[in-house]
């Protein structure tokens, strides 16, 4: 058995241990869900920092950056202007203190929304975790050199992802996330300067890579390079500011005031990170790109692991590698919990048993997390690239829910049929150009119908509706934006 494989392997039963022992402390929903709103600013960096940090950047970021070069960025690039944002809003949502983004817009839009909210929720984060899965099992088989198949390194992540967030719920991942982000941060720091240095440095990688790859956007990006790059941009920046999983920090905090120091730290560290994977991956291809065929599915995504085995000294690449089962594991575990507490909060608890007995609500979001697993691991063996998955993930999330929750907390015209028709307006033409991408005869370079992101058409719509309906229906009444501007509040301009 590989010696990388062994040392992974102790570190995930090491955990599996812990979160055995914090989970017999689990005594009600507010625990499970929201780890008892205790959670200090240090710990919350980390963990905010594993949510967002994960197969996306390992795997998908690198299988991009393989491809485009230094454009890659313009996918993270989207998140560090959705952190700086929302970090003027995590004292806000903090203080709101839900469970939930269904929570806030029902308060805001009406039960609809809560539930159409939740159904665009749960196609989004569902898709999420199964390329986590997928991630898992490709980490698994480089790792061990075909000795692990992928479907059987794919259920194994499932198996542990599964496990650990079922055994705590929002306690186990907080505390899951603490050691995993400092292995993440430590790793990215460590590798860069070897594997620059075994790349030959700037000079070789120029000159064994084509000028694309070093340009703002490169000409390789798609039909529509810069509609392509800042297409990426902002499906990863609605995602973020919308996303469930940091909502859930935010009302997991001890205090409004820890909510804006971590999200603070948070983005230096996600910067940090997505900047150095990148990085990484670029010199790595530059080296190594005669051992990859990107033509093959997933190929490019290759590329850091095969950086931590050939690239650096044995320790470091224990790290790496270590690294990325790491944000495999966390980024499962944020995403998966998420799409529970939907199905508690926003359907169960609201509409099928409002007096559910609580001592019963956390067995049945536990039953829940199984099932919800089971469903992502099933579409994860049918997945073929998480970078396509991934993008329409951030989408449609992105799309549906964000415009209509960042206007609840931010803008007071905006009303309850605004709210709602924003809410299915961007679900439905994300999916009816996901699905146009599929059908034959149509022309979908990179996933694109007719080469046009699925993002334009989907934002266009959501931002539409939301605004026009708003501006055709009547203003909100003051007693109800009490709750999200508490100051004495006039009458909606």
């Amino acid at each position: 058995m590989s010696t990388y494989l062994i040392i992974i392997l102790a570190y995930l039963i090491a955990l599996t241990v812990l979160n055995f022992i914090r989970s017999r402390r689990i005594k009600s929903q507010e625990q499970f869900m929201v780890a008892g709103r205790s959670l200090k600013w240090q710990v919350m960096v980390f963990t905010l920092i594993c949510t967002w940090i994960g197969s996306g950047t390992f795997i998908s970021g690198a299988e991009f950056a393989s491809k485009a070069g230094f454009s890659a960025l313009w996918l993270a690039a989207g998140a560090w202007v959705g952190i700086i944002l929302i970090y003027f809003l995590a004292a806000k949502i903090h203080t709101f203190g839900q469970y939930t983004v269904g929570d806030v817009l029902e308060v805001r839009y009406g039960p609809a929304a809560r539930l159409f909210g939740a159904v665009a929720l749960i196609l989004s984060f569902v898709s999420i975790v199964s390329y986590q899965f997928v991630a898992g099992g490709f980490i698994l088989n480089v790792i061990t050199d075909g000795k692990i198949s992928e479907a059987t390194g794919t259920l194994i992540a499932a198996a542990f992802v599964i496990l650990f967030t079922a055994l705590g719920g929002m306690v186990a991942i907080a505390y899951t996330d603490l050691p995993n982000g400092i292995i993440i941060v430590l790793a990215c720091l460590l590798a860069v300067p070897f594997v620059v240095t075994a790349a030959g440095g700037l000079p070789a990688a120029k000159a064994a890579l084509e000028p694309g790859y070093f340009a703002v956007v490169n000409t390789q990006f798609g039909v529509h390079p810069w509609l392509k790059a800042i297409g990426y941009f902002l499906s990863t920046m609605f995602l973020l500011l919308g996303v469930q999983s940091m909502y859930q920090k935010f009302y997991s905090a001890k205090s409004g005031k820890d909510a804006k120091k971590a999200v603070a730290w948070w983005t230096v560290g996600t910067i940090f990170v997505e900047t150095i994977v990148v990085v990484i991956a670029v010199f790595a291809f530059s080296k190594l790109k005669g051992q990859i065929d990107l033509s093959l599915p997933k190929a490019g995504g290759k590329v850091v692991l095969m950086a931590a085995k050939q690239m650096v000294p044995f320790p470091v690449g224990v790290l790496l590698l270590g690294a990325a089962c790491a944000v495999v594991i966390s980024t499962g575990m944020n995403y998966l919990l998420s799409p529970s507490t939907t199905l508690m909060r926003d359907i169960y608890q609201r509409f099928l048993n409002k007096d559910a007995n609580p001592k019963n609500l956390v067995a049945l979001q536990k039953v829940l997390i199984v099932a919800i697993g089971v469903v992502a691991f099933l579409l994860a063996t049918q997945l073929k690239s998480v970078l396509e998955m991934s993008f329409f993930a951030y989408t449609i999330y992105g799309v549906a829910i964000t415009p209509a929750l960042i206007a609840a907390l931010a803008w007071k015209r905006v009303t309850r049929a605004g709210g709602l028709a924003s809410i299915i307006a961007g679900t439905v033409v994300c999916l009816v150009f996901f699905a146009l991408s599929k059908i034959p005869g149509i022309p979908a370079p990179d996933g694109d119908p007719w080469g046009i992101p699925i993002i334009y058409p989907s934002l266009i719509a959501s931002l539409g509706a939301l605004i026009i309906v708003s501006l055709l229906t009547p203003k909100p009444k003051p007693e109800d934006l009490e709750k999200f501007f508490p100051k004495k509040v006039k009458a909606a301009e």
